[in-house]
């Protein structure tokens, strides 16, 4: 079986035919083109391609002259996202829903796992979505629409598999990803009432947003932001506004994740303004002050931060399905988060254990993210000792819940304790963190 292809440098070589040691041969003939001299080898590609290390100037404008990419985009894009092999999002329009859910599900089995959609093209897609009223839906067309029951009965099966503790919903990737299957289908042959299409959108986007969910939570960041993608269409052709603003904002998320918080700033911005129930809008305002803090500014983040406290402490009916699960633990980790990059580790130390505290029993995943993070402000503090016991917890649940996501916050968190070693719990976790 082929490897993964997990960086856009690997993917525009491969594309070309060229092995590490042909690309690192050309590099250095551009260099003596320029009048320079390069020691770029194998061995220097190969740090690139996995993120051990960044080319400096000179090494990205040989890479441009080599991939023949103007020099222009260089400047103005970041490494990697100016190399070849970016993709687009598809726009926003009538009948764009089965087009979005059938290139998430026929990219599960792309081995291109790094090909996420540009900064830009997301962006763009969020201003779109704000802008942009869902088309009516069709009526019935020839034959015999798709039956209320059908729906009552799929919607019943959906929540039943996107409502799973982790533990089991682990297990249920084939479920989902045929239940989705079977709702694009329906979706696509367009033989249902206005009211049964609207149904029919909804649950592909709740179905495709949990589904984009396990892709995420497994490291597979492509195929996480094509589900998110489907899920958006489905949302905005149903019309809940509410629904794809939480989706946007899991865009978002990943943005902060992938340490792109400038992108995921402007992608809230715009999916906040059109959020309406208090507990979605709570949830979005924590997720832009997580981006805020990352890009350090601390006035717009404790904003952020207060709003967010605001909006969650009003009460206005029962709040959507996809974020129901937003809770005071959730304002208080995030909240200490977002004071551990601003600087501030003491109170950030005593909100992550409040929170992780008050968190439900059923959440592990989220348990295991949290614990990363008590991991973390005890480090920062200088308590190895309970910083590795915490740490042992979090690897313990996210190998239990088979979530890498999870398992590599604790792997990055293993250099800082380095200077610890002997203490006690230490050693363990370092060994644990390697086997893991």
């Amino acid at each position: 079986m082929d490897d993964l292809i997990r960086h856009p440098l690997a993917h525009a070589r491969s594309e070309r035919g060229w092995a590490q040691p042909e690309l690192a041969r050309r590099i250095r003939q551009a260099a003596l083109r320029h009048g320079l001299r390069s020691g770029v080898d194998r061995q220097r590609i190969w740090n690139w391609e996995n993120n051990r290390a960044t080319p400096d100037d000179d090494s990205r404008m040989l890479l441009a002259d080599v991939f023949e990419i103007d020099q222009s985009l260089v400047a103005d894009l970041r490494w990697p996202h100016w190399l070849p092999g970016r993709d687009s999002p598809i726009p926003l329009g009538p009948n764009s829903t089965v087009p979005a859910l059938r290139e998430a599900l026929r990219t599960s089995m792309d081995r291109r796992t790094f090909l996420t959609y540009s900064s830009t093209a997301l962006v763009g897609l969020t201003h779109q979505w704000a802008s942009t009223e869902p088309q009516a839906l069709a009526s019935a067309l020839d034959g015999k629409p798709v039956d209320a029951e059908l729906v009552d009965l799929l919607e019943a099966t959906g929540q039943k598999l996107t409502g799973l503790v982790t533990e089991q919903r682990q297990h249920t990737r084939t479920l989902l990803d045929a239940h989705l299957t079977t709702v694009t289908d329906l979706i696509d042959g367009r033989n249902y009432t206005e009211p049964v299409g609207q149904r029919l959108h909804a649950l592909a986007a709740r179905l495709s947003s949990t589904v984009g969910w396990h892709r995420f939570d497994q490291g597979k960041h492509a195929a996480a932001g094509r589900f998110w993608h489907g899920a958006l269409h489905s949302a905005h052709e149903s019309g809940d506004r509410d629904l794809g603003a939480g989706i946007l904002s899991d865009l978002a998320y990943q943005a902060t994740w992938l340490k792109e918080p400038k992108d995921a700033a402007d992608i809230l911005h715009s999916a906040i303004l059109h959020t309406r129930h208090p507990t979605a809008r709570s949830l979005l305002h924590l997720r832009l002050a997580r981006a805020q803090a990352a890009l350090g500014e601390a006035h717009a983040c404790r904003r952020s931060l207060a709003t967010a406290e605001q909006e969650l402490g009003r009460t206005e009916g029962e709040p959507p399905a996809w974020c129901s699960w937003m809770s005071p633990a959730d304002l208080l980790v995030d909240s200490g988060q977002c004071l551990l990059d601003l600087g501030e580790p003491e109170r950030a130390h005593a909100l992550i254990g409040e929170g992780t505290a008050l968190l439900p029993g059923a959440r592990n995943k989220t348990r295991a993210v949290f614990l990363s993070y008590e991991a973390g402000s005890f480090l920062r503090a200088g308590e190895a000792d309970q910083a590795a016991a915490a740490a042992i917890q979090s690897l313990t649940l996210a190998n239990k819940i088979g979530a890498p996501r999870c398992v590599a916050l604790v792997r990055d968190l293993a250099p800082a304790f380095g200077k610890y070693a002997g203490r006690e719990g230490v050693d363990d976790l370092l060994q644990r963190a390697r086997a893991s």
